[in-house]
């Protein structure tokens, strides 16, 4: 317990101090938002800082810092000290600065600030990566809050050919098509607080159970003697597993999103910093739980390698009765339903500012949504179907969801040196996971398939690249 402990103070002063320095950094000030400059009462509409805060935890708390960390432990302790560091220095910078540099342009999305910053060639590379990202966090956010509305809430086996699957299938499936098309405070402004009660509840209620349940925690110094599976190559694998638990690209788009009803720019640091924070406690009690499930032997290392879906529901039981373990999963449910559906919001904000489709004529919107759910309904029967079908998503969408942080790190960089700010702050995390997603598509399956000593190498070459560009040109 010592050593979550630490982290949950590395977590929660380091995010304390580190938040005050970026936010001393980009000097935030009184200056009009595009929330009122731009206020269309669609996407641009001022709101509150509680409600704004609310909605950026729960569009980027998706199943990312929830099943990524339950595996994850499986390297063993020294998750609770990578976990918050990550966040810190990484996750939450990433957020905060994303957000206000949108901001400070006019409400931009990612796309247009790369294009801004990065240049056109990027831009165009860019914009057809983030926007399959977009189409897989879509699918990967139906399926497994609806698999796990089957199995843990319903008691029924989550198989293609169980009707009421598809039945919750379609349930989430008309929630993010209603989300997409109406104006944000009308639908996302409204029932998020409903959302955010069950949220914090379920964190709160297995948090609490860590210690009312006296869940056995190794101690990172008695980790070799504690046999966990994950033994090696801890990069890339383990940060790609965490993924938005640590830093995830995903909430590029969501930060650009909410910085649309930011009413004033001093609000940032609460609602982009503090709520990656937030989301980094969610991911710490989780991967407490899990390893906690795991020594007491409710689950082998096998079951949460395979089904982490299943462990979820094993450790909201036990540590929160039936009543209280539903209440934790119905909050675990809710995460990737309110990430989807601001995901596909945010695909349809950015294939429409692309072809500069006017999209407060409601039949714009429509046309490109129906067009967008066309292509997220396939997906997710091929992946249903496919035995293998959701784990090669599943890992392209992890993996794509670091890369996209890899871009959003140098548009960040370029924009602190224009600007006259320390942009080492930017070029540090965003060196780092360059190598890390480059050694791990190099290596993995599903990518280029090299063995480990030449990913680790031709990593280590397109990091330094990576730095060299961002350190001598204002455009790459």
């Amino acid at each position: 317990m010592i050593t979550f402990l630490a982290g949950l103070v590395i977590l929660i002063l380091g995010g304390a101090v580190y938040g005050k320095l970026c936010e001393n950094t980009f000097k935030p000030d009184q200056r009009e938002t595009p929330a009122i400059s731009m206020r269309d009462d669609v996407d641009y509409v001022p709101m509150t800082k509680w409600r704004n805060s609310l909605i950026e935890l729960l569009n980027i708390a998706g199943t990312g810092p929830i099943l990524g960390p339950i595996q994850g432990i499986l390297f063993g302790p020294i998750a609770f000290i990578t976990i918050p560091i990550g966040c810190v220095i990484g996750g939450a910078f990433h957020d905060y600065m994303l957000g206000m540099i949108s901001i400070r342009n006019k409400g931009d999305q990612m796309p247009d600030l790369i294009r801004r910053f990065l240049g056109r060639n990027i831009y165009i590379i860019y914009n057809v990566f983030v926007c399959l990202l977009m189409l897989l966090v879509g699918v990967v956010f139906i399926y497994t809050p609806g698999d796990l509305f089957v199995t843990q809430i319903l008691s029924q086996e989550s198989s293609i050919s169980n009707p009421t699957l598809w039945v919750v299938y379609g349930v989430i499936f008309f929630y993010y098509v209603v989300a997409t098309l109406f104006p944000i405070d009308k639908i996302i402004g409204k029932i998020y607080p409903v959302f955010g009660a069950i949220l914090l509840i379920s964190a709160v209620g297995v948090f609490a159970g860590l210690f009312l349940k006296g869940y056995p925690l190794v101690e990172l110094w008695e980790a070799s003697k504690a046999g966990f599976p994950y033994q090696t190559n801890f990069i890339p694998i383990f940060f790609v597993t965490v993924t938005c638990g640590i830093c995830s690209g995903f909430h590029s788009t969501q930060a650009t999103l909410v910085s649309r009803t930011v009413s004033d720019e001093r609000e940032g640091r609460m609602t982009f910093y503090n709520m990656m924070i937030a989301e980094g406690f969610i991911a710490m009690t989780w991967a407490a739980a899990a390893m906690g499930a795991l020594q007491k032997a409710l689950a082998s290392a096998d079951q949460l390698n395979s089904s982490p879906t299943l462990i979820v529901g094993l450790i909201a039981k036990d540590m929160l009765g039936t009543v209280g373990g539903i209440i934790a999963i119905i909050g675990v449910i809710v995460l990737p339903v309110t990430s989807g559906d601001t995901a596909l919001r945010s695909l349809r904000l950015m294939i429409g500012d692309a072809i500069h489709l006017d999209q407060t004529k409601k039949k714009n919107a429509l046309v490109l949504a129906v067009g967008i759910f066309t292509v997220v309904a396939l997906l997710l029967v091929w992946a249903k179907g496919n035995p293998a079908g959701f784990n090669i998503i599943w890992r392209y969408f992890s993996w794509a969801n670091e890369t996209t942080a890899v871009f959003a790190l140098a548009m960040i960089s370029i924009f602190m040196k224009k600007n006259n700010m320390p942009y080492i702050m930017a070029l540090i995390p965003g060196t780092f996971y360059m190598y890390m997603t480059s050694c791990y598509i190099l290596n993995a399956q599903i990518g280029f398939n090299m063995p480990w000593v030449i990913s680790y190498i031709g990593a280590g070459i397109l990091s330094c690249i990576y730095a060299a560009l961002i350190s001598k040109y204002r455009k790459i």
